[in-house]
C-alpha cells in the first residue's frame, strides 16, 4: 500500500520530521545492512556484521530484562536503525507522508516526544510480551505507528491517495481514517506471531499506533496562537488569534 496526503494551504517546513528521516537514512548507509561498506566484507562476514550490529543496537528483549549493560537505552537506538532497504524505505515513505502535517498540527516539541515516546514505549511494550525472546529488533515502525495514531485523531476526514495492489494499484482517494483502520487491521492478525523467528514485530506496530492517538487526543485541545491583521477605527494593527 502506497498513500499520499494532500492538503490545501501551504505548511511550515517539518523540521523534526525532516530530521528523522535524514538521520535514519544515514545511520542506515554507514551501517551494514546497506551493504555499501566494505569493511564490513562480504558473505558470512557481512552477516556476521550485521548479527553483531543489530544485537548491539536494537533491542533484544532477554537482555532488556536482565539488565545488561547498555541494554537499557536499545529501545531508543532501535528507533533508527533499519534491517535493510525495504525497511528503511517502507518506513521512511510513511514518515514523508504522514509526517509533515502531524507535525505541523502538534507542534515540533509535541511531534518529537510524539515520536520518541510511542517508539520507545512501543519497542518496550514488545519486549515485554516477549520477555525471553533473544531475537533482536529494530526499526522505527512503532514510532511510524505512533505518528499514524495521531494522524488519524488529527485529521480523520483529510483524503489520501492510495496505491493498493488488489486494486490493480489503481490511484484511489480515501478518508484517512479508512486508510489507517484498514492499515491497522492488516497489523492486528500478526500480534500474536511467534517470536522465535525473525519477522515484523506487529505487535509493536499495534502499541504505537494506539499511543500516538492517545498522544493526540491528550495535545489536540491546547490553543494555537496565530498572528493575524486586525482592523480598528485607529487603523490597521497587528494582533494574536487564538485558533
Amino acid at each position: 500500500m502506497i498513500v499520499k496526503a494532500v492538503r490545501r494551504d501551504r505548511p511550515r517546513t517539518p523540521w523534526v520530521t525532516r530530521t528523522v528521516l535524514a538521520t535514519c537514512c544515514v545511520v542506515f548507509l554507514i551501517g551494514p545492512a546497506s551493504g555499501l561498506d566494505p569493511s564490513y566484507g562480504t558473505g558470512p562476514d557481512l552477516a556476521a556484521a550485521q548479527t553483531a550490529y543489530f544485537a548491539r543496537w536494537g533491542v533484544v528483549p532477554d537482555e532488556l530484562w536482565h539488565g545488561l549493560p547498555g541494554s537499557l537505552t536499545t529501545p531508543f537506538t532501535a528507533l533508527f536503525v533499519h534491517g535493510n532497504w525495504l525497511h528503511l524505505l517502507g518506513n521512511m515513505l510513511f514518515l514523508h507522508v504522514f509526517g509533515a502535517m502531524t507535525e505541523e498540527r502538534l507542534g515540533r516539541l509535541s511531534f518529537a516526544l510524539c515520536y520518541v515516546v510511542t517508539g520507545f514505549l512501543a519497542l518496550l511494550g514488545y519486549a515485554a510480551v516477549h520477555a525471553h525472546s533473544a531475537q533482536s529488533l529494530v526499526g522505527a515502525s512503532g514510532a511510524i505507528s505512533g505518528i499514524l495514531g495521531a494522524f488519524l485523531h488529527l485529521f480523520p476526514r483529510a483524503r489520501v491517495t492510495s496505491l493498493f495492489p488488489f486494486l490493480f494499484f489503481l490511484p484511489l482517494r480515501f478518508p484517512a481514517w479508512a486508510v489507517l483502520l484498514f492499515w491497522f487491521a492488516l497489523q492486528w492478525p500478526g500480534v500474536g506471531a511467534p517470536d522465535d523467528r525473525p519477522g515484523v514485530a506487529y505487535l509493536a506496530h499495534v502499541v504505537g499506533f494506539a499511543l500516538g492517538f492517545g498522544f493526540a487526543w491528550v495535545c489536540r485541545e491546547r490553543p494555537v496562537r496565530v498572528k493575524s491583521p486586525v482592523n480598528d477605527a485607529a487603523g490597521s494593527t497587528e494582533g494574536d488569534r487564538t485558533t
